[in-house]
């Protein structure tokens, strides 16, 4: 196999949350496998969000860090926008940014409801849609979206997180459908519980990091590293035959 199907040599990337966790190692390891990338957060006061495209431009790539609301539109296009004009291109976007508010369906406000569905499906429709825009221009491209193996079982207070997350892999499906005729792969990924920030309250809990473990066959929850080589994998050539998949990345958990 030619192993040069796995890089990405002067591609263009998008990452969404790419702040910290999961976001940011999958910027870095695109940028490591030769890809530009712009990354993008709701709330970038901290300076961390320079720091991850400060890292990517140590890796010798170009980088841009953006604020930005993925579940508004305005925002959305708005990169969009600034990437065309500094890279010329988009082949790449990872939908990574989501929020999770714990919460019994009976006790669940609407608010809390409505922004895990602004954030983690409409949020995913808008930046494919506005990416794909460009893409159809070229035949080519390939969106990732990270999903979660919730999607695929439910999780006593967290209904809407499982929810919005199940709408992503149906989105994906949707997409590869309507959007194969122009070059351009959909997938995605369902990891299982990492050990990031987004995620502490559940792997910080011994009792529960526990009994996950024990009912894991791979013995042990996700590090970040474990999800970048099935990211990069669906972004390269290596997968150009792969659309309207969804890949569970958690340790056998749901077999």
């Amino acid at each position: 196999m030619d192993m040069g199907r796995f890089l990405l040599t002067d591609q263009v990337a998008i990452v969404t949350g790419g702040k910290r966790g999961l976001g940011r190692e999958i910027a870095l390891t695109l940028a490591s496998a030769g890809a530009h990338v712009a990354v993008c957060t709701r709330v970038a006061d901290d300076g961390a969000l320079e720091r991850v495209a400060e890292d990517i431009e140590k890796l010798g790539r170009k980088a841009l860090a953006v604020q930005a609301d993925t579940s508004q539109k305005a925002d959305i296009d708005a990169m969009v926008d600034r990437v065309m004009a500094l890279f010329g291109r988009i082949d790449i976007l990872v939908n990574n940014a989501a929020v999770l508010a714990m919460g019994a369906m009976l006790e669940m406000s609407e608010a809390d409801w409505d922004r895990h569905f602004s954030v983690n499906v409409k949020g995913y429709f808008l930046f494919s849609q506005a990416v794909a825009r460009r893409m159809v221009e070229k035949r080519k491209g390939c969106i990732v979206n990270i999903a979660s193996d919730l999607a695929f079982k439910a999780v006593p207070g967290m209904g809407a997180y499982c929810t919005s997350k199940a709408g992503i892999v149906m989105l994906t499906r949707v997409l590869a459908q309507e959007l194969g005729q122009y070059g351009i792969r959909v997938n995605a990924l369902a990891p299982g519980l990492f050990k990031t920030e987004f995620s502490r309250p559940n792997w910080s809990n011994p009792a529960f990091l526990k009994h996950l473990e024990a009912t894991t066959p791979l013995g042990r929850i996700g590090q970040t590293e474990d999800m970048t080589g099935a990211v990069l994998f669906l972004a390269s050539d290596a997968a150009a035959y792969i659309s309207g998949a969804t890949i569970l990345v958690n340790g056998g958990g749901l077999a």
